[in-house]
């Protein structure tokens, strides 16, 4: 049987808030501070899960963790995010409850960090398969591109959300994802021109200029060096910890899962560089004949650059920069801008572009991410959105931002109420109306549609005439001056007048999380968002594609006068539809507190913690939730839990669960007024009513862990002592077995002494009888052998003087003999023919048996050597042994050769195509193929010919054509002449009246003359019809050119020009060949 575990068990501190016995909020912060000390960063508040961000890595987020918390009661464990997760996906998969997931806290508390658990747990729950993973995959790879578009590291955070994200997530009837939606709420686009001190940009453009490869940074005009660029800040480029090159991989990778295309994936990330480009334009002023200053470029280049990108004319938008078109009905104005409003549309036309790239990858990311069917879907939101934000200067960003989280306060109360009243309801109990602080009154001074601040704002941006962020406070001092959550210096009411921490461009306002005091400078423009109608049909000119779609207003065919809706406009209504998406579904509430300001672990901050813990409202969560019954449990677990306090139920109840807890309720006699029975649950009143049980229990346990200790003792004690009996009466038994056995081997050893000794007197005995015995016949043998000899002695004395001598000599020579033969056992030479080494002779009568055998041991391992000859082989050695006939000291390129095998055919012309019809002309076997150069004799410069050698003829061809240019029978041939020299040439001199002697002689030069003029004479000895052909080795020949005899002469001489062998005509009669 599995063994439960509980949320009381094992407890740092006090696990649920709800129980913290007193409740105060020095208590309430303590007991986060002793949790958080041991690693314990999360702790319930009923069903609500507080996250303390421990700004550092905990093993606590395995693979084992999420099946230890899959499928368990919410309260059966220690707290943890997983324990939300898995109630709110089994609230959805078996309850068919939609279901939603609020992530609040401030800036750094670990909002984005605890969104990503929550959906990696749902991920690893949910079913599985190919098109379930696929879609699994998505959704959590659309976080990396979302986070480096709208995230950015401030002084609170390094990976701080910029925007506020809200992604549902739809599921099908069993449980497994379908796809997804996200909304985006309110990005801060202004940082992208500007950003606080110590603060960054947007991650992306740190990753793009980092982590792009070289030739995609070439493509995008952009520079590594984050310097060079006047939207980057230099004193936070780096953060540590942080790898740009890598992230940017991973987004990279991130966008191809979610299914960007990649001429998508450059589109962004020419937008990405075109907003770098655009920061880097610069203007100066002109003056015009007017007197009025007119803006214009200084330098051109970035601009070009940009345009280049976009793919838009430079001129348009170097107009656009320097003049505004205003329309109003049927009239147009041009004026001229100056360079301060040069640089606002600089700074407007940036933050448009890059807002609206954001949102076009949210479109991008929800086209793929959508569910592709159209049945009834289950729907889990989660909702990740900035926290209240409370700076040294507060401006419309921040008023923004603590207006949505004072609805999400609003709501949150709101939907706790409801719960409580709902579950209460579903058990039967009496439900008991709860006082709490409703912050309706200060969503309603914000959003009010007639004295609201935001209706007065954008009334005050709508109205004629001049508008200022100073008229606007009047207005606000006019009509919230009486408003008890209003503040201002300026306004009607005394108290203020003399408060000097209240400066006189300043308003604040009473939130539920404290006051805030909100500076009235750009509230009108970043109200107003406004963007030139110039810049927006520059835009729209664009070749880019998908320039065209985040500027469709720029479309002149489609000019609308009509102004656009104001930013606080758009915010409050997506607020307005995101409360009312979440009225719909079940709430589950996850509260995160940034414990310190340095972003370091082990730290706790208590005044900051305070300060979260107040505005957030975590105390008045506690008193709401412990208004009615601060603890409720099923009674099932209730009773196997506490059954141990009651004889009655201990250690087996058998009637209903509910009888049990009643029965050990009476039997400890527990006020009827601090507990009540609901249908499934026992309700619990006050956190000492539980904490007397689970004191009680630990009593019982510890009586319960003695009863269990002394059984165990007595039965140990028991065992121990049987064991000891027994192994004493084993070795009693195994002692006396021994002592028996050493008595019995001493007698048996004695005994054998006693045989030993009376078998050793007999056994001598008897040996002296026998050696007497055979003394007495080796006396008598040997007499008779003595007298034998003399016998025989007497006999042939005179036989052995007369050949002693000879057989004597016989035998030392036939030993001698013998040792010289088997001698040569060990001394015997190698088998190889070339070596010649032999043993020495040991004795010189046997020199000349010594050169014989030598003779014969050469002549035997050359007929073996011979033997392993195949006939190639031998016909191989056959010729290089005719070449050293010929050639050896005789001609000095003969020892070149020696090491060259004879190939014959090195054109290999009867697989070479291009000589196919050489090949078919020769009709005898091809013995020799090669390449040589005929001499001419006008200049003794050589021409390349095909050499062909067959059993009758020598061919000479063209060697680009292939065409046959003489072809010689072989007894036409009369001899053949060569130099002594290390040289190629070669005459081949013809019988005189042979009808191939017509044109003359041959000279011809080749490198492997040896082997031509080998296979030649072989081939003209071979044949018994024609005399052998004659070579001459001679420095100096004659040769018939047709009816002239030249004479060839070989000279030693220096190479020139790094050439070796040179052949020179000197007059009509001689041909000189210079031969290094």
């Amino acid at each position: 049987m599995e063994v439960k575990t509980s949320l009381l068990d094992n407890m740092i501190g006090v696990g649920d808030m709800v129980l913290l016995e007193p409740l105060s909020e020095d208590s309430f912060i303590e007991n986060l501070k002793n949790r958080f000390d041991h690693n314990e960063i999360y702790t319930y508040i009923g069903s609500v899960v507080i996250s303390m961000n421990p700004y550092k890595s905990l093993p606590i987020y395995t693979a084992e963790k999420v099946e230890e918390y899959r499928n368990r009661n919410f309260y059966e464990l220690s707290p943890h995010i997983y324990a939300l997760a898995d109630e709110a996906y089994r609230s959805l998969r078996h309850q068919d409850k939609d279901q939603c997931i609020l992530i609040t806290g401030e800036s750094g508390a670990g909002k984005t960090e605890a969104s990503k658990f929550v959906m990696s747990y749902v991920a690893a729950v949910c079913g599985k398969g190919q098109e379930v993973n696929k879609v699994k995959e998505q959704l959590l790879q659309s976080n990396p591109v979302l986070e480096a578009f709208g995230n950015a590291k401030t002084v609170r955070n390094d990976n701080s959300s910029r925007f506020g994200k809200y992604m549902d997530i739809e599921f099908d009837f069993k449980g497994d994802p379908l796809g997804g939606v996200i909304s985006n709420y309110l990005l801060e686009k202004s940082r992208v021109v500007k950003q606080p001190r110590g603060e960054r940009n947007f991650h992306i453009f740190y990753q793009l200029l980092s982590g792009a490869s070289e030739n995609t940074l070439k493509k995008l005009k952009l520079d590594r060096d984050f310097s060079k660029y006047n939207y980057l800040s230099l004193d936070s480029a780096t953060v540590n910890g942080l790898d740009d090159a890598a992230c940017f991989r991973t987004v990279r990778n991130a966008m191809q899962i979610v299914g960007f295309m990649e001429d998508e994936v450059q589109s962004v990330l020419e937008l990405v560089a075109a907003v770098l480009k655009l920061g880097n334009i610069e203007f100066k002023p002109e003056s015009r004949v007017n007197g009025f200053d007119e803006s214009r470029v200084k330098d051109k280049n970035d601009l070009k650059e940009m345009c280049e990108l976009l793919g838009i004319e430079q001129s348009v938008l170097e107009r656009a920069f320097s003049f505004r078109t205003v329309e109003a009905k049927m009239e147009k104005v041009s004026t001229t801008l100056n360079v301060a409003q040069a640089y606002y549309a600089r700074d407007a036309l940036a933050k448009n572009l890059y807002s609206r790239l954001f949102s076009w990858l949210v479109n991008r990311i929800n086209e793929s991410i959508k569910a592709q069917t159209k049945s009834r879907k289950k729907v889990m939101g989660v909702l990740d959105i900035y926290g209240f934000e409370i700076f040294e200067d507060n401006s419309f960003e921040q008023f923004i931002i603590n207006y949505c989280n004072e609805k999400l306060q609003q709501i949150f109360i709101e939907l706790t109420l409801r719960e409580e009243q709902e579950e209460y309801v579903r058990e039967g109990i009496e439900w008991t109306n709860i006082e709490y602080f409703n912050n309706a009154i200060i969503c309603d001074l914000i959003e009010n549609n007639k004295n609201g601040i935001l209706a007065m704002l954008d009334e005050e941006c709508l109205r004629p005439g001049t508008v200022t962020d100073e008229t606007f406070l009047d207005k606000l001092n006019t009509v919230c001056a009486e408003h008890q959550h209003f503040e201002s210096r300026l306004s009607k009411n005394s108290k203020f007048l003399t408060d000097h921490s209240l400066p006189h461009n300043c308003f604040r306002i009473q939130h539920y999380a404290g006051k805030v005091l909100y500076r009235v400078e750009g509230f009108v423009d970043k109200n107003n968002d406004l963007l030139y109608r110039d810049l927006s049909q520059a835009m729209y000119k664009a070749s880019h594609s998908l320039i065209k779609l985040l500027f469709p207003e720029g479309n002149p065919t489609k000019v609308n006068l009509k102004r656009p809706p104001t930013a606080g406009f758009q915010f409050r209504a997506s607020v307005g539809t995101l409360m009312k998406n979440l009225l719909t579904k079940n709430p589950n509430y996850i509260r995160c507190i940034k414990p310190n300001d340095k972003k370091a672990p082990h730290i706790f901050t208590e005044s900051l913690v305070c300060h979260q813990v107040r505005y957030l409202g975590l105390m008045e969560n506690v008193r709401v939730r412990r208004a009615g019954y601060a603890f409720r449990q099923p009674y099932e677990p209730c009773l196997e839990r506490y059954k141990m306090l009651c004889k009655q139920t201990w250690p087996h109840w058998r009637g209903p669960a509910r009888e049990g807890v009643e029965v050990f309720l009476k039997d400890l006699q527990v006020s009827v007024e601090e507990f009540a029975y609901g249908r499934s649950k026992i309700f619990i009143r006050n956190p000492r009513t539980l904490f007397f049980l689970e004191e009680k229990r630990r009593q019982c346990l510890e009586d319960l862990a003695t009863l269990i200790q002394k059984i165990y003792r007595g039965w140990k004690c028991r065992t121990q002592f049987q064991l000891l009996k027994k192994s004493q009466v084993v070795v009693a038994a195994w002692y006396r077995r021994y002592a028996q056995q050493k008595k019995y081997q001493n007698i048996r050893c004695s005994a054998l002494v006693v045989q030993s000794f009376i078998r050793g007197w007999k056994a001598r005995k008897v040996l002296r009888e026998l050696k007497y015995k055979k003394r007495c016949e080796e006396a008598v043998t040997t007499i008779s052998a003595y007298w034998h000899g003399t016998q025989v002695r007497r006999e042939y004395r005179k036989f052995f003087r007369a050949n002693a001598g000879k057989k004597i000599y016989d035998f030392t020579i036939q030993k001698i003999m013998q040792k010289y033969f088997l001698g040569f056992k060990k001394t015997m030479p190698s088998m190889s023919p070339i070596d010649k080494s032999w043993p020495a002779r040991p004795y010189g009568f046997l020199d000349g048996t010594h050169q014989e055998l030598r003779r014969m041991f050469h002549l035997w391992r050359c007929k073996k050597y011979r033997s392993q000859f195949t006939m190639e082989k031998k016909a191989t050695y056959d010729e290089k042994l005719a070449a050293s006939e010929l050639f050896k000291d005789k001609k000095a390129l003969y020892p070149n050769s020696v090491g060259q095998p004879f190939k014959g055919d090195y054109l290999e012309i009867t697989k070479n195509p291009k000589y196919q019809k050489l090949n078919s002309l020769v009709d005898d076997k091809v013995l020799l193929a090669d390449v040589v150069s005929k001499i001419n004799r006008a200049n003794g410069k050589g021409a390349p010919r095909l050499f062909l050698l067959t059993k009758k003829n020598v061919v000479l061809a063209d060697q680009k054509t292939g065409q046959v240019k003489a072809s010689v029978p072989l007894p036409d041939l009369s001899s053949v002449s060569v130099s002594t020299q290390n040289d190629g040439f070669f005459a081949l001199k013809l019988k005189e009246g042979a009808t191939s002697a017509a044109k003359g002689d041959f000279l011809l030069s080749s490198d492997r003359l040896i082997e031509i003029i080998t296979k030649l004479h072989r081939t003209g000895a071979a044949s018994a019809d024609r005399n052998r052909i004659k070579i001459d080795i001679s420095d100096e020949f004659l040769v018939l050119f047709k009816q002239d005899k030249v004479c060839v002469k070989f000279i030693q001489g220096a190479p020139k020009n790094g050439n070796g062998v040179a052949c020179k005509r000197k007059n009509n009669r001689l041909l000189e060949v210079s031969v290094p």
